[in-house]
């Protein structure tokens, strides 16, 4: 009998070491997070923020009498925060290979809302030079809302990551500093 409970014993032991073989092994094997992939993003999270405050101004528009050219000139400053935002995201996914594993996350997710903001962006500055007399129709005050949303959550998302790419350092620097074994 106490045979058994040994073999048993040693045999959950024996498990449970390889439980915590596995999670050593893929934690060794996990990408550490690129430095110049961290600056990038918390130089796109800037980005995305003025994107963001100039989309809610320009949404400010919808409830407002404000001419064509205040129109025109505040979708200018947009198309020019969205294209140096692009230029921004175009240099993360040239550095995607060299990037953690949540690193490339927010990379791969901040596309679909780029490829959004440049629609909306575009819908608005067709509507300004084809039909600027439509300023305050429900349609182009759709776009306006579009866009304004879509920016903040683009920025609230990058924002997040960045955030959790700090707590993740310093989580990791704790557990160094204070010893604490990782799982």
């Amino acid at each position: 009998m106490k045979i058994r409970k040994s073999i048993a014993w040693v045999g959950t032991a024996l498990l449970a070491l390889g439980a915590f073989a596995g999670t050593f092994t893929v934690r060794a094997a996990e990408k550490p997070d690129s430095e110049a992939v961290t600056q990038l993003l918390s130089q796109a999270r800037n980005m995305a923020f003025q994107l963001k405050d100039d989309a809610d101004t320009m949404q400010t528009f919808t409830g407002m009498k404000v001419s064509w050219a205040t129109h025109r000139d505040a979708m200018a400053q947009i198309k020019e925060h969205v294209n140096a935002l692009a230029k921004e995201v175009n240099q993360l996914k040239a550095m995607r290979e060299e990037a953690s594993p949540w690193q490339r996350t927010v990379i791969d997710r901040i596309d679909p809302f780029m490829d959004e903001l440049g629609g909306y962006s575009e819908a608005v500055l067709e509507s300004l030079n084809k039909h600027p007399e439509r300023l305050g129709t429900p349609e182009y005050n759709e776009y306006l809302n579009a866009n304004a949303d879509y920016a903040s959550d683009l920025a609230s998302m990058i924002a997040d990551f960045v955030d959790y790419g700090r707590t993740k350092d310093r989580l990791e620097n704790l557990t160094y500093k204070l010893e604490v074994p990782s799982r």
